[in-house]
């Protein structure tokens, strides 16, 4: 009679329950080492693709789940990072979350992603739940947070991203562009191309808010004033953008040109003067912000200001990298941004 191995003699505990697979037995059915596999596992980036492959494999054919609650215990890491966002709605959030996710996963990182709703509160409850996981480190949106998560965060000691925002109180690293300069670019070039009737739609999100009130300090300084504002408490719709576009002319306000919170927003403003028989850009020229792929195929195809939100979110991952491998980083990234010009300007 053949010997049977170890694996087949005990498939069963006492209790008639199956044995789970070790680490130790994926690596004598892989042939490698037991670190071996765990590295292909957590850090695939440490081994040859073949080998990565070949591990995998066997993983998924022997039903081996790790256990990462011990390996937590045992590198005092949990492979874990924590990224929170106003919105999953927003298609500019989401391309750069899923860029940071996709880097890190190259790096054996799993992320934990939660919306906060644009609201600190939230952003409170959120982190105190996802800190109790025990997350490597911490990606943030914006720069604007209470007293309590700055002091949360210091206390915890964990590397810490910023995206989105660069300002003078950064928390550790910060990845992002000036909202500010997008405001002051906006109303310079749309100025020197003679636009004297301004208007502002959006939402109340405090980065856009940044973006407007720049935009009008900067106009003031230009000889343009009053410039109207329709901001509605809500997410980016474009229900938001009809009805800012509604009450401004319901009210009387023509404006030459509309700078929208964002491309979302844009569009519904774009759709409002459709309806409303206007010609964009010869009677109503709009801007939007972001630069989605709807704006582009808009017709018009809509102006914008674009971040390159895919290379944000690859500076964020990078940047968190460094700083999780224990080396130096740059304590601000500017990722920039660029007025693009399409038919609807």
């Amino acid at each position: 009679m053949a010997r049977k191995s170890r694996r087949e003699l005990a498939a069963f505990d006492g209790d008639g329950g199956e044995i789970p697979v070790t680490v130790k037995d994926v690596a004598a059915k892989a042939g490698v080492s037991p670190i071996t596999v765990s590295r292909a596992i957590h850090r695939p980036d440490l081994v040859s693709d073949a080998t990565r492959e070949h591990v995998l494999e066997v993983v998924r054919a022997m039903g081996y789940v790790p256990n990462i609650l011990a390996g937590a215990l045992a590198t005092r890491k949990s492979r874990l990072v924590s990224i929170l966002l106003p919105t999953i709605a927003n298609s500019i959030y989401s391309t750069v979350v899923q860029s940071i996710m996709s880097r890190l996963a190259e790096s054996g990182y799993q992320s934990l992603v939660g919306p906060t709703g644009y609201s600190p509160e939230q952003e409170e409850v959120l982190l105190d739940a996802i800190l109790g996981r025990r997350p490597d480190g911490v990606v943030l949106t914006g720069t604007l947070h209470t007293a309590k998560i700055r002091a949360r965060l210091a206390a915890v000691g964990i590397p810490v991203v910023e995206a989105w925002d660069l300002s003078d109180d950064r928390l550790d690293v910060q990845v992002g562009f000036s909202h500010e300069r997008v405001g002051m670019a906006v109303a310079d070039h749309f100025h020197a191309k003679g636009y004297r009737r301004w208007a502002v739609v959006g939402v109340d999100d405090p980065r856009a808010m940044r973006r407007c009130n720049a935009l009008v300090e900067r106009l003031e300084t230009l000889g343009v004033q009053d410039v109207a504002r329709e901001i509605l408490p809500t997410e980016a719709t474009w229900e938001v953008g009809r009805i800012g576009l509604a009450n401004l002319l319901d009210t009387g306000r023509r404006p030459q040109l509309v700078f929208c919170s964002s491309d979302t927003v844009a569009l519904g403003v774009l759709a409002e003067a459709s309806s409303r028989g206007l010609n964009v850009p010869g009677d109503l020229a709009i801007l939007g912000f972001g630069d989605t792929t709807n704006a582009r195929f808009a017709n018009p195809a809509l102006s914008t200001v674009s971040i390159n939100a895919e290379e944000m979110g690859q500076q964020v991952a990078e940047a968190l990298l460094r700083r999780l491998d224990g080396l130096p980083s740059d304590q601000q990234i500017d990722t920039g941004f660029a007025i693009i010009e399409r038919s609807s300007t």
